[in-house]
């Protein structure tokens, strides 16, 4: 009998290690095994480098602008808050991503915390990996990380790849006479630096150490920067629209005031004309005044408020999505996941559940069972049991199989937790180990009666078989093995690995013919679809993002997996390439057939990266999904990287966003937060250009009209309190709406201000500014409040009615509908912090006093005023009501 206890393969040790001399010359001529760190930016370097935001820069400007005339003025309230605006902005932004480039440092720590065992002229040494250099002899067994790429000289091995293919599947090494020039992990002599050796001995030549490994190239990949977010890009254009309407503004204000100083007051008269600006001091002092009024403008119209709204609405809406099992690494990256094009995802733990699990088993009859049901046959299924058990290279610890290959694993665990007291009745006596030429292993167990377990290939074994185990576990002769082999077939297409059980009567060779075999049953093993992975592919498609999976998997598995969750339709083959394919195109040519591919197998770790690449030149957003090593540099080179949450640390590390329940689903929802956050972003802009535009208007107008502070620095402080702080609380809490999945993605360079918000800021800040000019000019109005006798309840009137303006307007610009309600339930907080405001202002209307220059009004001046002011909800409502009936857009 040719079965055997199971022994360490033999390995050739004549192979001579290298002489200290040697190792010397090959570390000076190819370097150390370690990979090169690029010098990282310190905390206060990118702090500074903060600064550089666009919008900050405006800030800054008006910033110094204010601090010189912060004394002439005593406008230290609203200095002190934009410098708060300032800093608060640009050290969360740089906390996001100073945080960002540990990707790296985890790859080098993971790297280089392995020892490994060295064969030189002198002995075979334990060393750091880092001390290892091109040409030495590594020794290799069971569980060991390979240390660097190299060549297999000796021995057999199952190495482990996921970490740079993450595929599950473990890939048999065998030493090659004529080793092929390129290297490609589905070479079978070829070994890579960090994978795993699953089982097997043998010697490894080394070949690339460092930077010149296939993880060296990865690691250099995640230290290069990445480009500009779309939200960032968007700013800076909104931010140059601003400052040219800014400064355009303040000039025609400059112009305006000395006209009307100088021009005006003068009556036109010439030789009044020419005695003020004769007059030096006088001449200086309306200098002076219009310089300071056109600073006034420029700091109106300027929304200080932006950086930190948009820093609140980030945050808020990042512990809203880890409800729903979405950790926001970057803040950025929630609003780039609203405007992604294309999405590059994984295959293995994204749209599968990246372990190997028993699907079906098929009976000798040609019955096909679930893998739930086959223990509702308990004759067959104790068989079942047995052949799983023992005839297994894996372990059970803590209620799960460890150790051995994939397939081991998942025959072990379909069978957890056993049935009776399995282990005790049997002793495994004698075993023949899993070969891959041999394609198959055996156990000759001891107990009750002596049996003898096959499992292999069924290409292997079934031919053998004369007999079968029907359901109640008893032999049953074969007529025909056709209608297993058709059952088989067909498994194995649908993306299933087949592996059949077999047992025998008498001893097994490993080299010789099979004695009869009685089939106990095929098993069908595959790594499942997630159950809710159709549908999430189906919303991010309708959500106008192109889906690709990018896969390790071969041609015909690739397009069969792509079938299930939707991304082909059943029959077509189209729309697939391999990784071989992709290198022989050009990026011009790869570009332009990008929108066709569904579909990348065979895919490297280095396609990855091309493809976000060629995306981003194509002018796309580009999410990517992973959860390898492998996965790592296009994760950080991506727009927005979703790192899966039983994923690697360096994964995570790269990525922006990590799904913590490995949900593609997940994603869809990342992609509607995005959505709805860009919105909130555009409906707070749109509310305080509004504000602002009203406020510059006002304090424009008023001088001309004998109201030379309409609102004074104290109330001006609050009313950038109520447009900065408290809307952008207010708004921050908009509800995401599954409609917004029905948009398509918008464009990375398209402008953050649209058709409809510049309507509603011309239109409603136009009415705002009519109503506050008449409000302060008309007889009527001055008559109504005593302005001839005391003009303190007149401005407190006009100071409550800009204020009720602006929260009436936030009820229009929150919604685009007719209804101002519309899901106004799913944002409690914006309520609460209007219901807030109003409470404050009423307190500061009566009780404000000469600090806020506040005068208590009665009540029925109190409702007029708010009568006033709620009439910008009817005029918003002629808008949006003309909007439609033209069919003009009606959306932020």
């Amino acid at each position: 009998m040719d079965m055997q206890t199971p022994t360490i393969p033999k390995i050739d040790m004549t192979a001579r290690g290298l002489t200290p001399d040697e190792v010397a010359r090959s570390r000076k001529e190819y370097g150390e095994n370690r990979i090169t760190r690029q010098k990282r930016k310190g905390f206060l370097r990118q702090f500074a480098a903060s600064f550089g935001d666009p919008v900050i820069k405006i800030l800054l400007i008006v910033l110094a602008i204010n601090i010189v005339f912060m004394f002439r003025n005593f406008n230290w309230f609203e200095t002190a808050g934009i410098a708060m605006a300032v800093f608060l902005a640009t050290f969360i932004s740089t906390l996001s991503e100073y945080g960002s480039e540990s990707a790296f440092l985890k790859l080098q720590e993971d790297a280089e915390s392995i020892l490994c065992r060295v064969k030189r002229s002198k002995g075979i040494f334990e060393l750091p990996v880092g001390e290892l250099v091109r040409g030495d002899l590594v020794l290799l067994q069971a569980g060991e990380r390979i240390p660097a790429d190299g060549i297999l000289i000796s021995g057999k091995l199952s190495v482990d790849q996921s970490p740079l293919n993450g595929e599950s599947k473990e890939a048999a090494k065998n030493p090659a006479a004529n080793p092929p020039s390129t290297w490609d992990l589905s070479h079978q002599n070829q070994l890579f630096h960090g994978c795993t050796v699953a089982s097997g001995d043998g010697i490894m030549r080394v070949v690339n150490v460092g930077d010149a490994t296939l993880y060296g190239d990865m690691a250099r990949q995640m230290q290069e920067e990445t480009r500009e977010s779309p939200l960032k890009l968007r700013l800076a254009g909104l931010a140059r629209t601003i400052s040219r309407l800014g400064y355009f503004a303040a000039v025609l204000v400059i112009v305006a005031d000395l006209f009307n100083s100088i021009v005006i007051s003068n009556g036109f008269q010439l030789p009044a004309i020419q005695a003020m600006v004769s007059n030096f001091p006088v001449l200086f002092g309306h200098l002076i005044h219009a310089l300071t009024l056109g600073i006034t403008v420029v700091v109106m119209a300027v929304p200080e408020g932006l950086p930190m709204m948009i820093t609140v609405v980030l945050s808020s809406n990042m512990r809203r999505m880890l409800k729903d099992h979405v950790l926001v690494r970057k803040l950025v990256g929630i609003e780039t996941s609203g405007n992604i094009n294309v999405l590059f995802t994984d295959k293995t733990g994204t749209l599968t559940k990246g372990k190997l699990q028993v699907s079906h088993f098929i009976t000798g009859g040609g019955n096909t069972l679930s893998g739930e049901n086959i223990s509702n046959f308990p004759g067959l299924y104790r068989l079942v049991e047995l052949s799983c058990y023992y005839n297994c290279a894996s372990n059970i610890s803590g209620g799960h199989a460890i150790g051995g290959n994939a397939t081991d694993r998942a025959l072990l665990n379909f069978i957890l937790p056993l049935s009776g007291s399995l282990p005790g009745n049997y002793q495994k006596r004698e075993t023949i180990p899993f070969d891959s030429s041999r394609k198959f292993s055996a156990s000759h167990i001891a107990g009750e009666t002596d049996i003898f377990l096959l499992k292999g290939a069924p290409e292997r074994i079934l031919p053998h078989c004369r007999s079968y185990y029907d359901e109640k576990g008893k032999v049953q002769s074969f007529a025909s093995h056709g209608r297993l082999e058709e059952l088989w077939k067909e498994r194995t297409q649908n993306t299933e690995r087949v592996i059949a059980l077999a047992t025998a009567s008498s001893p097994i060779s490993k080299d010789g013919p099979f004695p009869s075999l009685c089939l106990v049953g095929l098993v069908c093993i595959r790594d499942e679809i997630r159950p809710d992975a159709r549908d999430a592919i189906r919303q991010i498609r309708q959500a106008g993002v192109h889906v690709v999976m990018v896969t390790g998997d071969n041609k015909e598995t690739a397009a069969a997996i792509a079938r299930r969750v939707g991304l082909l339709r059943e029959g077509d083959s189209l729309g697939v390439i391999t990784s071989q394919e992709m290198a022989k195109m050009t990026d011009m040519t790869l570009r332009e057939k990008l929108p066709g591919i569904h579909v990348v197998a065979r895919a490297l770790p280095s396609d990855k990266s091309r493809l976000v690449r060629v995306a981003q030149d194509a002018g796309l957003v580009v999410g990517m999904t992973g959860d390898g090593i492998n996965d790592a540099p296009a994760l950080k080179k991506a727009d927005v990287g979703f790192a899966m949450g039983t994923g690697t640390e360096v994964a995570k590390e790269a990525g922006d966003i990590v799904i913590l329940n490995n949900n593609i689903s997940s994603i869809g929802k990342a992609i509607l937060y995005g959505r709805t956050i860009f919105k909130s972003i555009r409906k707070f802009i749109v509310y305080q250009l509004t504000m602002n535009l009203c406020a510059v208007g006002v304090s424009i107008i008023g001088p001309f009209i004998g109201i030379d502070t309409p609102v004074t620095v104290i109330q001006m402080l609050w009313l950038n309190m109520i447009m900065d702080t408290f809307a952008g609380l207010a708004f921050a809490g908009e509800a995401p709406l599954a409609e917004y999945m029905n948009e398509p993605p918008k464009r990375r360079d398209e402008p953050i201000l649209n058709r409809y918000m510049i309507n509603q800021v011309a239109v409603m800040g136009t009415y705002t500014v009519v109503l506050c000019t008449l409000f302060l000019k008309l007889d009527w109005t001055r008559n109504l409040f005593g302005f001839a006798a005391d003009p303190i309840y007149f401005l407190t009137a006009f100071f409550a009615l800009f204020i009720f303006c602006g929260i009436f307007n936030s009820f229009s610009t929150r919604t685009n509908r007719l209804n101002l309600f519309s899901h106004l339930r799913g944002n409690p907080s914006f309520i609460g912090i209007m219901l807030m405001v109003t409470t404050v202002q009423l307190g500061i209307v009566y009780f404000g006093g000469s600090l806020f220059r506040t005068a208590g009004l009665p009540f029925r001046e109190l409702l007029l005023v708010l009568a006033l002011a709620f009439s910008v909800i009817p005029v918003d409502f002629l808008r949006k009501s003309y909007l439609k009936s033209r069919n003009l857009p009606r959306s932020f």
